[in-house]
């Protein structure tokens, strides 16, 4: 049934969005490097990489630049329209391709890079593929702030690898366990509402019994207060 609605949904998605689609592909044509998409390869269902589609909002070698697959804040590699587009999640748009042909679904845990997807514990690594990844989650809701987290850390690698994922490793996990139809709705719901309400804690309210994040993360991601 998930695989329906995510044909469904993306099928949909791709036609309400193709007016924006076209524009902001001439945009990046005729800007910075030129390049229109950004093609990386991902951890998918099973372990097996696949090629994920975004828009260009980084210097192409931006990859071996800098801090590598982990993106600062007002990071000095991301295009003057890369911005805008981050900010604004169109970057993620192109996405919507990759659930279309079956490699990415709507919800689920974040496509990882092998780098960050190697800094999980190996037993939520062994958890995590057993499911397609997703455009949307309750990993990405939960970690919506982390360039900002992660601004906040002089280590921001180090800080990345010993504290955020073995916690978004959990979260992702989490979802694993407990995914079904009502929680896929709930995850859309829910994305749509933090999207309009940046400072929500609605993800706390709405998947009771989330993994509690460890004490340097409760601030930082509006975890609520006993």
């Amino acid at each position: 049934m998930r695989r329906f609605f995510d044909v469904v949904f993306s099928t949909m998605a791709l036609s309400v969005f193709s007016p924006l689609l076209i524009p902001i592909a001439l945009l990046l044509r005729f800007s910075g490097e030129g390049e229109v998409f950004f093609l990386q390869e991902r951890v998918g269902k099973n372990g097996k990489l696949f090629k994920i589609y975004k828009f260009a909002t980084m210097l192409k070698n931006s990859p071996n630049i800098g801090t590598g697959t982990v993106t600062l804040k007002d990071d000095p590699r991301v295009l003057p329209i890369g911005n805008f587009l981050r900010k604004t999640k169109m970057n993620e748009l192109p996405q919507l391709l990759n659930i279309f042909l079956g490699s990415m679904s709507v919800v689920g845990p974040r496509p990882q890079t092998p780098r960050c997807f190697a800094a999980f514990p190996q037993d939520l690594q062994d958890v995590i593929v057993k499911v397609k990844p997703g455009l949307s989650g309750i990993g990405p809701i939960v970690f919506r702030g982390e360039e900002d987290i992660l601004a906040d850390h002089a280590a921001s690698v180090a800080f990345y690898d010993h504290v955020i994922a073995p916690y978004k490793g959990q979260v992702e996990a989490w979802y694993v366990h407990h995914q079904t139809l009502p929680t896929y709705f709930a995850v859309i719901l829910v994305t749509f509402w933090v999207v309009l309400f940046p400072s929500s804690r609605v993800v706390w309210q709405v998947f009771k019994g989330l993994p509690v994040p460890p004490d340097e993360l409760k601030g930082p991601l509006n975890f609520p207060r006993a």
